[in-house]
């Protein structure tokens, strides 16, 4: 039919959208394997600070079983043995971290994320870090023993620092044998309080014992709902902890008698310095970890329990120092 075209209508294809941003810069594709390196608060958070009042407790402990024999309350001696202390626990905090960084333990972590492990911080650098703290403890430890006279003292801080090395250090660290409970209770409670109460009183009182022996079953109990939150992943790892080694039941049962016998260790103190009695008010803290290891359905849930673990171990201490001051 004249007059019509045969042309077809040709559709108008997408808009094309408007370029964002500057034009000018050069738009570069992002490396997924790119790591933001650490940060201030990675640095802190490696350090773990909610097992710093496992490091406190021995120490306020120790210094107030020496009240109970010394003339005076030597607090330069004091603030030594917990900066020994507080040392020793970030610098064991960190060498676990670059230990299970390069043993690749840490690769499927439920907890806080590690520095080596994360690759935010080279394994080298959390090395040093390690390696500092442990040197700040050892210089805070030979003052002690230059004020002291305990020149075999500096034997006992070598030990210290060869054990918190080879916990997870090593060809074979003992952490990975299913020992790390004993030698927790060993150096965090039995040297950590009876070294405090010898250092400031040349003796060790009973008091000094029974404390010594509560101090390190908090901190097993703290190891325990550790290892209980990474048990997956540490048998894949190969890490055979206490709590690989028992099970979970095992476990739980375990960190339940860890965290009330040092309450019953409190209601014998409490027959001789009734004020011991207060101690029962953390018992508070320790029934809630307690309830969260027997009921949690989330590892994670685990950390909750270790922190209100390690906050109990404190204020026990505090409570229990205060029963001997009087």
């Amino acid at each position: 039919m004249a007059g019509t075209s045969s042309k077809k209508r040709k559709h108008p294809g997408p808009k094309k959208q408007p370029t964002r941003g500057n034009p000018q810069k050069r738009q570069e594709s992002r490396d997924p394997r790119h790591v933001e390196p650490a940060t201030f608060g990675d640095w802190v958070g490696a350090a773990r600070l909610r097992t710093l009042p496992l490091a406190i407790a021995p120490v306020t402990i120790g210094t107030g079983a020496a009240m109970v024999v010394a003339d005076a309350f030597h607090w330069v001696i004091a603030l030594c043995c917990l900066a020994v202390a507080v040392a020793l626990q970030i610098g064991v905090n960190y060498a676990n971290d670059y230990s299970d960084g390069i043993r690749g333990t840490d690769d499927h972590r439920v907890g806080p994320a590690r520095l080596t492990a994360s690759r935010k911080a080279k394994p080298r650098t959390v090395l040093i870090v390690a390696l500092v703290f442990f040197g700040i403890a050892a210089v805070a430890g030979l003052a002690i023993t230059v004020r002291t006279q305990q020149w075999w003292l500096i034997a006992v801080g070598a030990v210290c620092i060869v054990a918190a090395w080879f916990y997870t250090g090593g060809k074979r660290p003992y952490g990975y044998a299913g020992l790390g409970e004993l030698f927790v209770f060993v150096f965090f409670g039995l040297v950590a309080t009876l070294g405090t109460t010898w250092v400031q009183a040349l003796a060790l009182p009973q008091e000094a014992w029974f404390g010594a022996v509560a101090a390190g079953l908090f901190a097993c109990a703290v190891l325990l709902a550790n290892n209980l939150r990474d048990i997956d992943q540490d048998r894949v790892a190969g890490k055979r902890t206490l709590t690989v080694l028992i099970g979970r039941t095992a476990t739980r049962w375990l960190f339940t008698v860890f965290v009330l016998v040092p309450f019953a260790i409190s209601v014998f103190l409490a027959l001789f310095y009734p004020i011991a009695w207060l101690t029962l008010i953390a018992l508070l803290g320790a029934l809630a970890a307690i309830l969260i290891v027997w009921t949690y359905r989330q590892p994670k849930e685990l950390v909750v329990a270790l922190s209100v673990t390690s906050l109990t171990s404190l204020g026990y201490a505090i409570l229990l120092a205060w029963a001997f001051v009087g």
